[in-house]
């Protein structure tokens, strides 16, 4: 089953239809909060939480237990709900768990909703394949206009007001991810101190402060700049980026060349804006980069980046090792060229 965002499980929700489990796979924890939220108020009504809501985390607790918990009816209450945090623990399940597993999504309680939990899965294994075949799977992202909305929203319950410029240019900023976001709205809310949120104000506070951004990158692996590029990713990491962040930014980053490079030539900052899904400014800044690295060079980079980050969560004690490599590799090849 194809993975959906957050607004089509929501629709799929209100049709009614029984759902066997969802997964909520993401690490926005905004996103993750707010869909969960949503759900527990779709399928629990609050007088009924106490025995028709259960919490376990994927760490600590057997499939065994939730197993047991699911095949039982609730008491006073129509259906359940029962939430499984950092469920990735379980692609760690035994064959037998797997088979258990496999034998309750063929078969499960219609009075049940299972909802997994998790920063990201493993698409080759085992355990995946089958929430794939058998469960709901929503990404827990949103695309720039969306966050932009989302951004103005959560400023209105702020009791504060946000320019829709702002909005954009926050949105933009930040890569929408949504608790950062909203992290930020907090500091912006107090800097105005009672006025419209402005563009001037993001600058200020927000573009001021992010002390680095994976699209610095893109000239100095467009340009095969190795030791500038090293240094950039020790500053990166002295900062505190976690390697993976890193990984997943600079994925995104090639996805969006590849796809800038597929735009026909003389696509405005609008409409380029509108295909890839990013502010316009920075959609033609995109094209310009993409121009410089050719095609099979992105390609080998997506490749380079998925090696690096299966290397990443096989549990390897050197990061730095690794992400030093990946460098190295992003900046192989002769002298860039313009396609």
């Amino acid at each position: 089953m194809a993975e959906m965002r957050i607004e089509q499980l929501l629709a799929r929700v209100e049709e009614g239809k029984p759902i066997a489990a969802i997964v909520l796979l993401g690490s926005d924890s905004y996103l993750r909060n707010t869909c969960r939220e949503k759900l527990i108020s779709a399928y629990v009504p609050e007088g009924m939480r106490d025995w028709a809501l259960a919490r376990f985390s994927g760490t600590d607790a057997n499939w065994d237990a939730v197993f047991e918990r699911a095949q039982t009816l609730p008491m006073l209450a129509p259906r359940q709900l029962l939430l499984i945090e950092q469920a990735e623990a379980w692609e760690e399940m035994d064959d037998d768990s797997l088979k258990a597993f496999k034998a309750y999504l063929n078969d499960a309680a219609p009075f049940t909703v299972l909802v997994l939990e998790a920063a990201g899965l493993d698409k080759r294994r085992t355990f995946f394949k089958m929430l794939a075949e058998k469960a709901l799977l929503v990404e827990l992202r949103v695309d720039p206009e969306a966050a932009a909305e989302l951004a103005a929203e959560i400023t209105a319950e702020m009791g504060a007001d946000l320019d829709r410029a702002a909005a954009v240019l926050l949105a933009d900023t930040l890569d929408g991810e949504m608790a950062r976001i909203r992290n930020e709205l907090e500091k912006l809310s107090l800097y105005a101190a009672g006025r419209r949120i402005t563009s001037a104000d993001v600058e200020a506070l927000v573009v001021a402060a992010k002390k680095y951004s994976v699209w610095q990158l893109a000239d100095m692996l467009a340009e095969r700049r190795r030791a500038d590029a090293l240094e950039f990713l020790d500053s990166v990491l002295r900062e505190g980026e976690q390697p993976p962040a890193v990984v997943g930014a600079l994925a995104g980053m090639y996805r969006k060349l590849l796809e800038a490079r597929e735009l026909s030539a003389g696509v405005g900052g609008w409409q380029a804006g509108k295909a890839l899904g990013m502010h316009a400014d920075r959609a033609e800044l995109a094209i310009r980069r993409a121009r410089m690295i050719p095609r099979e060079q992105l390609l080998a980079g997506i490749e380079a980046l998925a090696a690096a980050d299966n290397r990443l969560k096989s549990g390897n004690k050197d990061d730095r090792t690794v992400m030093e490599f990946l460098v190295t590799q992003l900046t192989l090849g002769g002298k860039p060229r313009v396609a």
